[in-house]
């Protein structure tokens, strides 16, 4: 839910009736909270502030604080604590405990939690039912670091096999809502960039123990090793482990083992060498084998299969190019008779009754062949697909003929000038109005105002007071008549609001060639259309503002694509356009990314031979 980038809507405080409400709601949703511990967490004097995302989330805290809940559909039924509320009160949710602090890298990566992963206690699975809200903890740490809600019940779960999907994780510790805030933090020491082991200082306590003794210079090694991973030193960690305590050496194993059932991701099916190979042929069993074909289909439908392919047979899915089968991890045996489906058309059936695909019996033929793809599905979108060796040899073959070519890197900058809404702010720090600025210099100046005029808020520090020159700056001939000026702004969209009110330049530079224009950058179109006799012809225009030569470009495209090119003048257009025979929009585009460095944003694309 918060993997890319947010982008706020609106923010404003709530009124008294919002707040309680509010606080209604999550007394409600989370009926074991006492009302000091809501209370902590959003405390009565203090101000609640709601921020509505793009994503249409709902963000709740305290005015120049952190986010604490989140609203999933905007109506109390899905609200959920963020980490840091968490942090605050480690109670608030029952929590499943990780198999290892591991474990908690392919978590904090963005997958869900599966059943494989979660350490049960002795005395047996807790009771829970689906879709309660769960937290989720690494062993020896108090502090969650995910939260979601439950996949089924216990009942439904113990009926599995503890198998499958336990968590559906909505948000995690390092995601984008969790860098959203200034001055994030974590709680311990045990919390890294990208994994989480216990609290070092609760493991402390514990070292007057003998046992507690192995366990911590076993876990410090483990922590090394995982911190500068080399191979010579993990055989080492091992040895000391099992000297030590022999439970640890078993967990790393487990964490191991279960790393590609947690992570619904291929690669973490790695051998690194032969022995290591035969074991896994060993010990996959059924349902490995199930999980195994499972996610090659995603893997595949994900890198290979496009529906332009589509409708492909079977046989043609099983091992044809890039397809299931070479998805399959290296070194390991991939048969679909070991599965618990027998047939690849009774496999492809059972993913067509999930809804994932959409297949279809050929009679003549006898075979099944696959119709369609929902890439809307939850096991699609969830999917990460690995980044496989030919891929990666891929790549370097195309950038060493990109060397080959010796095409001039691209480097482009967005710049603004001062306008007539905010000269009065660069006169009063003495700022030259005629210069060209980046985004961050042109907040630098705007702050400098601040500084000088003191304009920061006593009590709210995130907070600027607009004075009269300022708020002409920022909103003058931007506020509908009617509406009021507003009277202070918050610092995180200051600069944003600053920078918007200039005049947009933009400088373009290839290798010793740069050019400045005025106004935005104008991207690159790439359009393929049908021409008489049912031809395809793609057309590429907007060259010339990124420094390219269309004749270059014409040349070097009827050599890569073995097709007839030409150049033409656009009509009553400045510039010329590229006219290449064939439907090429998808490698075109891909060339001009990889071989000229140009960004994907500045890249449009429209096929109109589509219906």
């Amino acid at each position: 839910m918060f993997k890319k980038s947010l982008e706020v809507k609106s923010q404003q405080r709530l009124s008294g009736a919002d707040r309680k409400k509010l606080k209604r709601t999550i007394k409600e949703r989370f009926r074991n909270a006492s009302d000091s511990e809501i209370d902590s967490i959003l405390p009565p004097k203090a101000e609640i502030t709601i921020v509505k995302l793009q994503n249409r989330v709902n963000v709740y805290g305290v005015e120049g604080g952190f986010p604490m809940f989140f609203d999933i559909d905007g109506r109390g039924t899905e609200i959920f604590p963020t980490v840091f509320a968490l942090w605050k009160v480690p109670e608030l949710l029952p929590a499943f405990i990780l198999k290892g602090g591991e474990v908690s890298r392919f978590v904090i990566g963005g997958a869900d939690l599966m059943f494989p992963g979660i350490s049960v206690p002795a005395e047996g699975l807790p009771s829970f039912a689906e879709g309660e809200p769960w937290a989720v903890k690494v062993p020896g740490n108090p502090a969650p670091i995910a939260v979601g809600s439950t996949t089924m019940s216990s009942t439904a779960a113990l009926k599995a096999g503890l198998r499958g999907k336990a968590l559906r994780i909505t948000h995690y510790y390092r995601d984008s809502l969790w860098e959203l805030v200034e001055g994030h933090y974590v709680p311990n020491a045990g919390f890294f960039e990208d994994v989480v082991f216990e609290d070092p200082s609760l493991s402390s306590a514990c070292q007057t123990s003998d046992s507690c003794e192995g366990v911590n210079e076993a876990s410090s090694g483990q922590l090394n090793d995982i911190i500068n991973k080399e191979e010579g030193e993990s055989v080492d960690v091992l040895d000391l482990s099992s000297e030590a305590n022999t439970s640890s050496t078993s967990q790393l194993d487990i964490n191991n083992d279960l790393a590609e059932q947690i992570t619904a991701n291929v690669d973490d099916l790695k051998v690194t060498d032969e022995e290591s190979n035969v074991e896994v042929h060993r010990t996959l069993s059924t349902q490995d084998v199930d999980a195994l074909l499972d996610k090659c289909l995603l893997q595949a439908l994900h890198t290979t299969i496009k529906d332009k392919d589509l409708p492909m047979p079977g046989s043609t899915l099983w091992c044809g190019s890039g397809h299931i089968l070479p998805c399959r991890p290296s070194g390991v045996t991939l048969d679909i008779k070991k599965s618990s489906y027998k047939k690849l058309s009774k496999w492809l059936q059972a993913k067509s009754t999930a809804a994932l695909i959409s297949v279809k019996e050929d009679k003549y033929k006898k075979e099944v062949v696959l119709n369609s793809v929902n890439r809307n599905h939850p096991e699609y979108t969830s999917f990460r697909p690995e980044k496989r060796q030919a891929d990666k040899s891929d790549q370097a073959s195309d950038h060493s003929g990109s060397e080959g070519r010796s095409h001039k890197t691209l480097e482009v900058a967005e710049i603004y000038k001062s306008s007539v809404h905010v000269n009065p702010i660069f006169a009063s720090v003495g700022a030259d109005t005629g210069k060209l600025f980046s985004a961050a210099e042109a907040t630098d100046i705007v702050f400098r105002y601040i500084e000088k005029e003191n304009l920061v808020k006593p009590t709210n520090k995130s907070m600027v007071v607009l004075d009269a020159i300022l708020c002409d700056a920022l909103f003058k001939g931007a506020i509908k008549k009617g509406s009021s000026y507003p009277t202070e702004i918050h610092k995180r969209d200051l600069g944003t609001t600053f920078v918007n009110r200039m005049q947009p330049h933009h400088v373009v530079t290839r290798g010793g060639e740069s050019v400045v224009r005025k106004g935005a950058l104008k991207t690159i179109q790439i359009m393929t259309e049908r021409r008489q006799g049912n031809k395809k012809m793609t057309r590429v225009s907007g060259l010339e503002s990124f420094l390219m030569d269309a004749e270059a470009l014409a040349s070097e495209l009827q050599k890569k694509f073995a097709c007839s090119t030409s150049v033409a003048e656009l009509p009553g257009k400045k510039g010329h356009e590229v006219l290449v025979q064939g439907g090429v929009i998808e490698d075109l585009g891909k060339h001009l990314v990889d071989q000229y460095g140009i960004p994907k944003r500045y890249i449009e694309v429209l096929d109109k031979t589509k219906k």
